[in-house]
């Protein structure tokens, strides 16, 4: 899970989800793909909100394929 509310790897402290958190979020929602885009794009709200409030009202672009896109089906 990621550090709030700068959205860094807890462990190693790259951007939220780094490549350790992304395999491991494939590998619990490897049966149900739909589910894991839920729950990111979930998480991705929550991250704008809390990334906002950290750059005075600014969303940091790129935020939706860091956090959402890259899990699409392939």
């Amino acid at each position: 899970m990621a550090a709030r509310p700068s959205w860094r790897c807890r462990v190693c402290g790259a951007a939220w989800p780094c490549s350790p958190a992304r395999l491991a979020l494939l590998g619990e929602y490897r049966e149900d793909r739909t589910a894991l885009l839920v729950y990111l794009g979930t998480l991705l709200c929550e991250a704008m909100s809390d990334l906002a409030t950290l750059h005075d009202g600014e969303t940091p672009q790129g935020l939706t394929e860091r956090i959402l896109t890259w899990a699409r089906a392939r």
